[in-house]
C-alpha cells in the first residue's frame, strides 16, 4: 500500500519537526544562558561585598592613624616623652582614647618599648615589639592586625580581658594596631603612639555590610582557622572552623574564591587573608553568597518556556490546518489549466486572484502563453531594430575616421613645433631608443660635438660617441637599460675637443613603467668656469691684500679701547662698533680665503682618530656667549655609543661651529637649538636642529654653493659672505662624507653631515 503524501500532510509534519527543534534548542540556550548570567552576578556581587568588607576592616585603622599623625608631631608631646611624664602621657591617653571613635587601647612608649603613658594597671612585657621596630625603622605610621593575650589588653586598661575567662593560657586576641613614632629634632626617634581597635567580638563590618547589601550576604572575620564569636545574627549557620585546603592557601597568603558548604547550604565564598606586620598569617576575613535566591529564578524561567511551548504547538498545528485548505485550493486550478494547455489550448488562462507564490506561478503561466503568441511578432520588430543598428554603425565608423584625421594633422603641426622649438634651442640635445641607437640630434648638438646628423642618426651609441668624444655617457645609458635605474643624472661633466661641457641625462618611460630611452641635455660651461676662476683669483688676491690692514687695524683699535679711560660714553660704543665690524671683516676674509685654499687644493687636512662627542661639547660651549646674545639655548644630545670618527679636529670643530651659530643666529628668541649624533652603518651622522623659519623650495639648491645669500628677509640682515656652507661642504667631502638638509620634523631646519668611523679607515 503506497502512502501519497498531499502538500498538507506534509505541511503538518514539517510544522512538528520545526516545533520539536525549535523548542529543543530554545531550551537549551535559555537554559545556559541563565545559568551563566547567574555565575556572573554572582562573582560580581560577591567581589562587591568582600571589597566592601575590606574597606570597612582597614578604615578604621586608616582613621586612627590621621587621627594621631597630628599630635605626634606636636612639640608638648614630643617634650613630655623625652621627660616621662607618666601622670601628664596617661591623662593625655585617657582623653584621646575617649575622643577617637574606634581606639579601644592608647598607650604612650619610649624609644626603649617601654609603656610610659595609659590605662595600665600592671607591669606586663611589651607584646607589640615587631611592629614598634618596624615603625621606628621606617619612621612612619604603621598599620597592621596583630594577635595579643588577655593579659596584654587587661595590663593596657581593657577592663572586659581581666577576668579568668578571658586569661586562658595560650588564648590570643586579634586587634587592628596603629604605632606612630615620634620623632624629634634632627629625625631621632623619641617613642611612639600605640593604639589597638579589638577585632574579636566586633559586630559593625558585617552588620555594616549587611545594611548595604541585604540580609542574604554572610560577612565573618577568623582568628587563624576558626571564626570569631563576634556576628550580628548568632543564628546564622556559619562553620566554626576553615577547611584545611581553604586554610592551607590562606595560610601561603594566596585568596580563594569557590563554592564551600555553609549550615548544609552552598554557597559562593571569597576568603582574603589578613597578615601582622611581619606578614604572617593571623586570620582571615570572608563574605558567602547564597544560591537558593537564584535557582528559583531558574526553575520560573523554565516553566514559562514549558507553558509558552504548549500554548505554541497548538496554535501552529491550527494555523498549518487553515493554510494548507487555502493554499491545495488554487493549485488544484492551477493543475486543471495546465492540462487544458497541454492539449493545445494555447488561449487557456489561469484565473487565480492569490498574492502570495501560487499567484506567482500562475501569473507566471499566463505570461509564457501569451509569449507564445507574440514571438512572431517580436522577431520581426528585432530584424528592424537590426537594419537600425547598422546604419547607425556605419554613420559613427565614419565620424570616427574623420577624428583621426583631423588629429593626425593636430599631431603633424604639434610635432612641426616641436622640431622648430629643438632646432632653435642654445643647448644641445640627443634622444636615445631603448636600444641604444640616437633617434635626435638638434642643431646645437651637431656644433658642441662637431658631428652631422646623418652619420648620427638611427645609429648606436657605442659607434659613433669615439668621433664625437661623449663615449662617457654611454656607461650611464646602459646603466639605466640593463638595470632599470631609472634616476637621472645631473651635470655629468664632459671635456670635448678644447670645451667644458655639463649632461644632464633623464630617462623615458613607455606605457608600462619601463625604459624607452634617454633624452640627453647638452650645455657648453667653458665660458662659465673661466669667469668663475677668474672671481676666485681676484676675491683671492684681494682677500689676502686686505687681511694685513684689516689685522693691523684690529690690533690699533683693540689697544685703544683697552688703554683709553677719558672716552665719553659715545666715543667708545662707536669704538666697539668699528672693532665689531673689523673682527666681521676678518672672518669673511678669512672664509674667502679658506674656500681658495680648499679648491685649490692648499688646504692642510691631518685626520686622526676623534672623539666626536668631546668636539661636539667644545664646539657648544665656545658658542654659549653667542647664543646668550641672541636669547637660544643650545642643547647636546649624543648618543652613548658613539665610536671614534676619523678626521681632522680643527675642520670637524670649523664645520659643527659654522652650522651651530647659523641655527644660532636664524632662531627666535627663547627657542633652543638641538645637536644630535648617532651611528649610521659605517658613519657618524651629526645633525643640527633649529627651530628657525623653514627654507623655502626654491632656495635649497643654493644652500651649499658659494656667494649664494637666500632670498629671505631675515637672513639677508643677519649678513654673511654665503660661504659658510659651501666651505662646510668641501670640508665635509674631503672626509669622504656627505653634508644634506631636510625639514625638521615639528618644524624649523635640520642640516646633518657624516664622518666614517674610524675602525673602518687603513
Amino acid at each position: 500500500m503506497n502512502l501519497r503524501l498531499t502538500i498538507r500532510r506534509k505541511l503538518y509534519l514539517a510544522t512538528f519537526l520545526i516545533l520539536l527543534v525549535s523548542y529543543a534548542i530554545l531550551i537549551r540556550t535559555t537554559v545556559t544562558s541563565i545559568t551563566a548570567s547567574l555565575d556572573d552576578h554572582l562573582v560580581q556581587e560577591l567581589s562587591e561585598n568582600l571589597l566592601y568588607a575590606k574597606d570597612q576592616y582597614f578604615a578604621r585603622g586608616e582613621q586612627i592613624r590621621f587621627s594621631l599623625l597630628q599630635p605626634a608631631t606636636a612639640q608638648p608631646v614630643i617634650e613630655r616623652i623625652e621627660r616621662r611624664d607618666l601622670p601628664w602621657l596617661s591623662e593625655t591617653a585617657r582623653r584621646w582614647r575617649a575622643n577617637l571613635p574606634y581606639a579601644e587601647l592608647l598607650l604612650f612608649i619610649d624609644k626603649s618599648m617601654t609603656v610610659i603613658g595609659g590605662e595600665a594597671r600592671e607591669k606586663r612585657p611589651f607584646e607589640l615589639t615587631s611592629i614598634v621596630q618596624r615603625a621606628f625603622r621606617d619612621k612612619r605610621p604603621v598599620v597592621a592586625t596583630e594577635l595579643v593575650t588577655p593579659g596584654f589588653l587587661c595590663s593596657g586598661g581593657l577592663r572586659d580581658y581581666c577576668g579568668p575567662a578571658s586569661r586562658t593560657a595560650g588564648d590570643q586576641v586579634m586587634m587592628l594596631t596603629v604605632v606612630v613614632p615620634v620623632i624629634g629634632s634632627e629625625g631621632r626617634i623619641v617613642g611612639a603612639i600605640v593604639a589597638g581597635d579589638v577585632v574579636d567580638n566586633d559586630v559593625m563590618i558585617p552588620s555594616r555590610v549587611r545594611e548595604v547589601f541585604g540580609k542574604r550576604v554572610m560577612v565573618a572575620i577568623t582568628r587563624g582557622g576558626a571564626q570569631l564569636p563576634g556576628s550580628p545574627d548568632p543564628k546564622e549557620l556559619f562553620p566554626s572552623n576553615i577547611t584545611p585546603d581553604i586554610l592551607g592557601r590562606l595560610q601561603r597568603g594566596i585568596p580563594f574564591r569557590g563554592d564551600a558548604v555553609i549550615g548544609g547550604k552552598e554557597y559562593k565564598t571569597a576568603f582574603e587573608p589578613i597578615a601582622n606586620s611581619r606578614g604572617e598569617f593571623v586570620g582571615s576575613l570572608y563574605v558567602a553568597l547564597s544560591r537558593d535566591d537564584y535557582m528559583g529564578i531558574l526553575r520560573e524561567s523554565l516553566r514559562n518556556i514549558m507553558a509558552s511551548a504548549v500554548v505554541g504547538v497548538v496554535l501552529t498545528f491550527f494555523t498549518a490546518l487553515l493554510v494548507a485548505r487555502k493554499l491545495t485550493m488554487p493549485l488544484n486550478q492551477l493543475s486543471d489549466g495546465v492540462r487544458k494547455i497541454e492539449g493545445g489550448d494555447l488561449r487557456q488562462r489561469v484565473d487565480v486572484a492569490s498574492s502570495d507564490e501560487v499567484g506567482d506561478l500562475a501569473d507566471a503561466f499566463n505570461r509564457m502563453a501569451r509569449s507564445l503568441e507574440e514571438r512572431d511578432r517580436t522577431i520581426r520588430t528585432k530584424a528592424v531594430e537590426q537594419q537600425e543598428l547598422n546604419r547607425r554603425l556605419r554613420e559613427m565608423n565614419e565620424q570616427l575616421e574623420r577624428r583621426v584625421a583631423e588629429r593626425t594633422g593636430a599631431l603633424r603641426t604639434e610635432m612641426g613645433r616641436l622640431e622648430a622649438i629643438l632646432t632653435g634651442m642654445a643647448e644641445g640635445i640627443a634622444v636615445t631608443d631603448r636600444d641604444g641607437r640616437v633617434i635626435l640630434f638638434n642643431p646645437a648638438a651637431q656644433r658642441l660635438f662637431e658631428m652631422v646628423p646623418h652619420r648620427v642618426v638611427g645609429r648606436p651609441m657605442e659607434q659613433v660617441c669615439a668621433a664625437g668624444g661623449f663615449c662617457a655617457l654611454v656607461d650611464y645609458v646602459r646603466i639605466m637599460r640593463d638595470t632599470g635605474d631609472m634616476t637621472s643624472r645631473r651635470d655629468v661633466e664632459l671635456e670635448v675637443k678644447g670645451k667644458s661641457l655639463k649632461v644632464n641625462l633623464s630617462p623615458l618611460i613607455d606605457e608600462v613603467g619601463g625604459f624607452a630611452g634617454v633624452v640627453m641635455s647638452v650645455r657648453d660651461v667653458t665660458a662659465e668656469e673661466e669667469v668663475d676662476r677668474m672671481k676666485t683669483e681676484f676675491i683671492s688676491t684681494v682677500s689676502h691684500e686686505l687681511k694685513t690692514p684689516l689685522t693691523s687695524i684690529k690690533g690699533s683699535l683693540q689697544f685703544i679701547l683697552d688703554r683709553s679711560k677719558g672716552f665719553t660714553e659715545t666715543e667708545g660704543e662707536l669704538l666697539n662698533i668699528c672693532l665689531r665690524n673689523t673682527d666681521r671683516l676678518i672672518r669673511l676674509v678669512n672664509e674667502i680665503l679658506d674656500i681658495g685654499r680648499i679648491e685649490s687644493g692648499r688646504m692642510e687636512f691631518v685626520p686622526a682618530p676623534q672623539d666626536l662627542p668631546q668636539l661636539i661639547a667644545h664646539s657648544v660651549e665656545e658658542l654659549q656667549g653667542f647664543a646668550r646674545e641672541h636669547d637660544v639655548t643650545v642643547e647636546c644630545r649624543c648618543a652613548a655609543d658613539i665610536p671614534r670618527v676619523y678626521g681632522d679636529r680643527d675642520r670637524l670643530v670649523q664645520v659643527i661651529t659654522n652650522l651651530l651659530s647659523n641655527a644660532v643666529k636664524f632662531s627666535p628668541r627663547g627657542e633652543r637649538v638641538v645637536v644630535t649624533a648617532e651611528r649610521n652603518d659605517n658613519y657618524v651622522a651629526v645633525s643640527v636642529a633649529d627651530r628657525g623659519r623653514e627654507i623655502q623650495w626654491m632656495d635649497r639648491s643654493k644652500l651649499f654653493k658659494k656667494f649664494q645669500q637666500l632670498d629671505n628677509a631675515d637672513r639677508r640682515q643677519q649678513g654673511g659672505t654665503g660661504l659658510g656652507l659651501a666651505i662646510c661642504k668641501e670640508i665635509v667631502e674631503r672626509h669622504h662624507g656627505r653634508i644634506f638638509y631636510s625639514e625638521g620634523i615639528e618644524g624649523g631646519n635640520v642640516f646633518t653631515f657624516t664622518v666614517p668611523v674610524c675602525e673602518e679607515q687603513p
